[in-house]
């Protein structure tokens, strides 16, 4: 199948090598080195194809990708070195084809072309979203470079541009939440409300009370009505973690919701409406629970029209170094810690444990090793994983085996007031925060001062 292709990249051996590559192909090739000679190509050359670079001088490649799918119905493939998802969303978001990361080999490219020229045989023009991300939304950022995680980035662009409904599925500590949230703040509803109820946490009929709402005298202690969450998020989105715990009272409800978007208070005799999208999550895989009759098959299929599966850290290694620099730098500030980085050896003992506990287990055990850590340096001895001893504390005695917030901020206080010596006024200083507040943590710690 023979098509012409415009090629846009300001590396001249990329264009070299585009160029004779699709040309042997049989393919009509011209090739461009910034995005406005790409421009001026465009209307007499007529490509089907566009394939280009992001980071160009001048116009970017995703501003070009705007122009071209608005002045024609060319495809566009993007192409970068730099692999980060609100790159990868707002690519996807604007109309792109398809989302690759350099290097590239020959048969990728291959694949990508024979791929997208043999679908614009099978299909007419469709529309696709050209929206960014709203300006003043911070998206939940998601961090790796995996091809599973990029494939995921691309979704999300995808689905900012419909209400479909999402099932997220993944080992705990994977992320589920954080992609739930990358979809609703990268989507037009970005200004409506995001709500996340565990279905773990609360009893079924707390939960339906909570999500549906009840009239007054519905239950003993119904003094007055209340709205649920369905009618409180508006047009935003309803995040239902670990769906599969859900009784089989609130699947019946929520298969309702999913189906005609009206619901019941609980008590109420009339139905309400509701226009908030659903993502639910899931650890446990819901064809298993369907199978054992202890979740409804009907409400797999409603949940189910776009599924994510996030994959565990263990499959995704090579992500390791760059989630570790990442949560150094955010647990540094939050901890007001001078960060320096990982040593080989602590790099080499974190890729070389399978984390059970995924990007969560990760994150706390690098906010523990920058408690321990004295010189701003991360070492293995920092990091007690995969059977490896822990180090003691700073204060004396070994660190609490406890990831939780307020553990790692009570070590945290207690560092820096064994730092100064007790002296209050320069421990508070240090942490950023009041002398008043710096009391009420040794108070509710029971932390020591000498």
């Amino acid at each position: 199948m023979s098509e012409r292709i415009l090629v846009v990249d300001d590396d001249p051996s990329i264009r070299k090598t585009f160029d004779e590559h699709l040309s042997e192909a049989g393919h009509e090739v011209r090739t461009a080195a910034d995005a406005e000679q790409a421009l001026a190509l465009l209307e007499d050359f007529d490509p089907a194809l566009v394939v280009t670079d992001i980071r160009m001088p001048g116009m970017d490649g995703l501003e070009l990708l705007r122009r071209v799918r608005a002045a024609s119905d060319a495809d566009v493939a993007v192409i970068t070195a730099y692999e980060d998802m609100k790159t990868a969303v707002a690519a996807m978001q604007a109309g792109a084809y398809d989302y690759l990361v350099k290097p590239l080999d020959l048969d990728e490219i291959d694949q990508l072309v024979d791929r997208c020229l043999r679908e614009r045989t099978l299909r007419r023009r469709v529309h696709h979203l050209s929206a960014t991300v709203a300006e003043g939304h911070d998206i939940d950022r998601l961090i790796g470079r995996d091809p599973k995680m990029i494939e995921i980035y691309k979704l999300i662009g995808v689905l900012t541009g419909n209400r479909a409904t999402v099932l997220v599925t993944g080992e705990t500590g994977t992320g589920k939440e954080r992609i739930a949230r990358a979809i609703h703040f990268s989507s037009p509803q970005a200004d409506e409300p995001f709500i996340a109820v565990n279905c773990t946490a609360l009893p079924e009929q707390l939960i339906e009370s909570e999500l549906f709402g009840h009239v007054k005298g519905a239950f003993t202690g119904a003094v007055e009505s209340r709205r649920g969450y369905f009618e409180l998020a508006g047009s935003g989105t309803i995040f239902l973690d670990e769906i599969g715990d859900a009784g089989p009272k609130l699947q019946s409800k929520l298969l309702r919701v999913l189906e005609d978007h009206e619901f019941f208070p609980v008590g109420g005799e009339r139905p309400r409406r509701t226009n908030a999208r659903v993502i639910a999550a899931s650890q446990r895989r819901l064809e298993d629970l369907v199978r054992d009759g202890r979740f409804r098959e009907d409400l797999h299929y409603r949940l189910k029209v776009v599924e994510i599966e996030v994959p565990p850290l263990c499959q995704r290694k090579g992500d390791i170094p760059v989630l570790a620099e990442h949560f150094l730098a955010r647990i540094g500030e939050q901890l007001h810690c001078d960060v320096q980085g990982l040593t080989r050896e602590a790099l080499n003992r974190l890729t070389s444990y399978n984390w059970p506990g995924n990007v969560r287990e990760l994150e706390h055990a690098l906010t523990r090793a920058i408690v321990l850590c004295r010189g701003g340096v991360v070492d293995a001895e920092h990091l007690p994983i995969g059977g490896a001893e822990p180090l003691e504390a700073p204060g004396g005695g070994a660190e609490p085996q406890d990831d939780t917030l307020a553990a790692v901020e009570a070590a945290h206080v207690q560092r820096i007031l064994d730092r100064t010596g007790g002296v209050k006024r320069q421990a508070a200083q240090i942490l950023g925060i009041s002398r008043t507040r710096l009391d009420r943590l040794i108070e509710t710690y029971r932390l020591k001062v000498r």
